[in-house]
């Protein structure tokens, strides 16, 4: 399907491994619209009934290209083409090593998260100047206690597999280089249901839980409107490209 990721169909299940491996998945445009595609694909075809997305056995995303960007939203995936899309089959995100920032913020946009032992969560933004405009302003807490949300969104601190196993957002630990087989076992698992079942279950909790979203993008769009024009969010920047530690001023 494209050069930044691959697509495999195995019966009902759709695994999609993002392979720009020498970037740590970093999402450029022409990843977000390969992503997109795939997702558009996955809800639009019938015979498709649940999704895996992954990094592969090294890596998850280290979220968007910070040179690059990721593009422009898409019309139904928005950010990344994942994160703002109400989707109607379920997906799995297995996850290696690193998820941070807008690669996070793709995992906590999926309905189960498989982790290995090796994985790390973040949302290093504020490291950067920058806040999470991907979702994660709003979701991080829905999928973690509201303190530990605030935690990772404060500090920039990296969450561990146990941690998230035993705070509830990760459904299952494996050993390195497990994470894709356990979240097509479960994949598969899912498709012995009905898929109309399973999807309307999809679609009401999702419902329920997304009800104030509309909201919560236009904060978080208002939080990166003060951000943009902030001095700090400028050094931040220049700071990670020059490989030395950001001069905050608060300004």
């Amino acid at each position: 399907m494209s050069e930044r990721i691959e697509v495999e169909i195995e019966d009902h299940v759709m695994i999609i491994t993002m392979v720009r491996h020498g970037k740590r998945n970093a999402i450029d445009e022409a990843m977000t619209g390969a992503l997109d595609e795939a997702l558009n694909r996955l809800d639009d075809d019938p015979d498709l009934w649940v999704g895996v997305i992954t990094g592969g056995p090294d890596m998850f995303c280290a979220g968007t290209d910070m040179a690059a960007t990721s593009g422009p939203p898409t019309d139904r995936g928005g950010v990344y083409g994942v994160v703002g899309r109400t989707r109607v089959k379920p997906l799995i995100a297995a996850v290696e090593g690193i998820a941070y920032g807008g690669g996070f913020e793709i995992v906590m946009a999926c309905d189960m998260v498989i982790a290995a032992e090796n994985a790390r969560f973040g949302l290093p933004e504020v490291k950067r100047g920058l806040v999470a405009t991907s979702g994660a302003l709003f979701r991080a807490s829905r999928v973690l206690p509201l303190n530990v949300a605030k935690q990772l969104l404060f500090t920039g601190a990296d969450l561990s597999p146990e941690e998230g196993y035993r705070l509830g957002m990760v459904n299952e630990i494996t050993e390195p280089g497990g994470a894709r087989a356990v979240a097509l076992r479960w994949a598969v698992t899912m498709t012995a249901n009905a898929p109309i079942s399973v999807q309307q279950s999809l679609r009401v909790v999702d419902a329920l839980a997304s009800a104030t979203d509309d909201e919560a993008w236009e904060l978080t769009r208002a939080a990166r409107r003060v951000i943009g024009e902030s001095e700090d969010s400028k050094e931040g920047v220049q700071a990670f490209f020059e490989k030395r530690p950001p001069r905050w001023t608060g300004r």
